[in-house]
């Protein structure tokens, strides 16, 4: 045991985050903390950090504890290297990684300066004794992983991503028990956050950690804890195997429920006989009624429910003709063609840095190509949801934010709703509509933003990395709203679930400037990806060994051939696959369309996960002899 919470309680004026929270961790446990936007999942990290002071409760640790806590907005010492803040601590080995990597600075400046070198020997002397090389090596190799390679670089140099990436780093190296994490995987791409899974699986350490990337959850937590409406939940296993716990809770509850309405129906029809309260038995039957009357049970689940109609959508929508764009001496995107089209469902994914929001904001127009031109349609009205939070009216409560865009809004069926009853079906409720914006939650303002966005009606939506800072409920019902919407809607996310869930086409960078298009979500891309590597990897070992080869040797290359059974398999193959990306994508769409009813999304859950894995498997086999037709060829 490396830390036991107790009846833990954190409230905010009348606002209940979450109450008597218990919890063991345990060296090596990996928990995933969920829940909806403000119900104080960030607020519990800090209180286990010691950064905020409980209400009620306790926690007691291991003697000597090592914790890191990961903020959303940790901030980094502008003047430091990269590798100097990478290394940041207290520790004697920290303490001397950092004066080595200062000194070994000036001995490059002063090579023949004796003081110097004598210095970096001392601190050297000092590294050896703490067996600390390790650390360093392990410092640059995380770096490296997440793309600040430049460990000379200045932290304040770092665009806002780089020093999330860069904290987040930092936590990652320090030789910790407890590692705590707010939303980790905020600003990595998908590759990246891969890695990471692996890194945080291979750790010894303890993780809590605040995530909304469902897939990221599903890898790596083996518990998950859930914050809900100032109650806690504790569920073993990964995020699969929550949805199908909670979906039996809810399913206890109601059932529970339906049993006090029962009972309170028969105990009223008793009083209204007129039952007086003058035997111990009669009074105790009235308290009985009166306790069961008093209880407080909330089975209401909020969803975001919009089907707005948009505004109407003519023929022209945009189109990007030979467009091409630089910055910084660098060509972002070369030549690149495309025409959107009215349901237009494009995931533009890719490493950091390799211009997805520039193309994003060329085909907003927010940008003015090189060379090339952008159309756009009279009738299209873009909403843009843009990456870096955008700042709100503090001064205003969050109802009046939305009420300068919109009274009242239409919907998919013509009916009209004012802004105050789409809000709550939004997830904010009365209480919530009226506070000021200042007191609202990173993800409250997000969400805020984005539906102020919706209130506009627009009819082509431009996303960039719309699942940052937004909740699971959230996400799950912008899905939802996203299948249902009547205009084009191109995106650019990380999120693996969501782009899988939501793309019909890719668009990807080629490493030059060119952007190439893929059919299917992030799955199909990357298949597609591995697929790549494998042939060249097998072509690179083919070429040379048959150029090399004596001329039997040569012979025995050639007569590589499939047998008659493969020459059939490799005829239906891809059939067969097509065949089982429709019926996934059939799964898919019923998870949407039973989003509200979590038994039933539990079953589609598990169908989902083993149609995934036998198309994985089809994939391969596919990869495999796509090897041997083009050896053959």
């Amino acid at each position: 045991m490396i830390l036991t919470i107790e009846n833990l309680a954190k409230s905010y004026g009348l606002k209940t985050l979450f109450s008597a929270v218990s919890l063991t961790v345990d060296a090596g446990d990996k928990i995933g903390i969920v829940g909806v936007n403000g119900t104080g999942k960030s607020t519990f990290l800090k209180t286990v950090a010691g950064l905020l002071p409980s209400d009620e409760g306790s926690i007691t640790t291991m003697r000597g504890l090592r914790l890191e806590y990961l903020a959303q907005d940790k901030e980094v010492a502008p003047d430091n290297t990269v590798l100097m803040e990478a290394l940041r601590g207290t520790s004697p080995l920290m303490e001397a990684l950092r004066g080595y990597e200062m000194t070994l600075a000036e001995a490059m400046q002063h090579p023949t300066d004796s003081v110097t070198a004598k210095r970096l020997a001392g601190f050297s002397a000092r590294i050896d004794a703490l067996d600390g090389w390790q650390l360093e090596s392990r410092a640059k190799m995380v770096l490296t992983q997440l793309g600040l390679a430049d460990f000379s670089a200045r932290a304040g140099s770092l665009s806002g991503g780089g020093k999330k990436r860069l904290a987040l780093a930092a936590a990652l190296i320090q030789p910790v028990d407890l590692l705590l994490l707010d939303e980790p995987t905020n600003h990595l791409d998908s590759e990246t956050i891969t890695w990471l899974e692996e890194y945080l699986a291979r750790q010894k350490s303890a993780l809590l950690m605040v995530t909304h990337d469902r897939y990221f959850l599903d890898h790596t937590a083996g518990r998950i804890l859930e914050l809900d409406r100032g109650k806690t939940y504790l569920y073993p296993g990964n995020y699969s195997s929550f949805l199908e716990q909670k979906a039996a809770r809810m399913e206890r509850d109601e059932a529970g429920e339906r049993k006090r309405q029962s009972f309170l129906r028969r105990e009223l029809a008793w009083m209204r006989r007129g039952a007086q309260a003058r035997s111990t038995k009669q009074r105790a039957r009235i308290e009985r009624y009166e306790a069961a009357c008093s209880q407080n049970v909330d089975l209401s689940r909020g969803r975001v429910e919009i089907g707005l109609a948009g505004s109407r959508l003519g023929r022209t929508v945009i189109e990007l003709e030979n467009v091409s764009y630089a910055a910084g001496g660098r060509e972002l995107v070369h030549d690149f063609s495309y025409t959107v089209q009215r349901r237009d469902r494009v995931a533009i994914l890719g490493a950091n840095g390799v211009g997805k929001t520039t193309l994003l904001n060329l085909v907003a127009g927010r940008l003015t190509p090189s060379a090339g031109e952008v159309t756009i349609g009279q009738t299209v009205k873009i909403g843009y949801f843009t990456q870096e939070p955008v700042p709100l009216d503090e001064r205003l409560r969050a109802i009046e934010y939305i009420q300068e865009d919109a009274h009242y809004i239409t919907l998919a069926d013509g009916s009209r709703i004012s802004a105050a009853q789409l809000m709550e079906r939004f997830l904010f409720p009365a209480d919530l509509q009226w506070v000021p914006v200042a007191n609202l939650s990173g993800g409250e303002k997000r969400r805020l933003y984005l539906l102020r966005i919706l209130m506009s009606e627009p009819n082509v939506l431009l996303l960039d990395e719309p699942t940052n800072d937004l909740d699971l409920e959230t996400m799950a019902v912008l899905e939802s709203f996203m299948d249902d919407f009547a205009g084009a809607i191109l995106f650019v996310s990380h999120d693996r679930f969501f782009v899988d869930r939501l793309a019909a086409k890719v668009f990807a960078p080629d490493g030059s400037g060119g952007w190439q298009m893929h059919t299917g979500g992030w799955s199909v891309w990357q298949a597609g990806q591995l697929h790549g590597a494998e042939t060249e990897k097998a072509a690179a070992k083919i070429k040379p060994a048959a150029e090399k080869a004596p001329a039997a040797e040569k012979t025995a290359v050639k007569k590589l051939r499939f047998t008659f059974r493969e020459q059939r398999e490799y005829a239906e193959i891809e059939g067969v696959i097509a065949s089982k990306e429709g019926e996934l994508r059939v799964v898919q769409q019923q998870m949407a369309a039973n989003a509200a009813d979590y038994t039933r999304l539990g079953e589609l859950t598990q169908e989902e996960s083993r149609l995934t894995q036998e198309l994985e498997q089809l994939m391969e086999r596919w990869t495999y002899l796509e090897g041997i037709a083009e050896t053959m060829q």
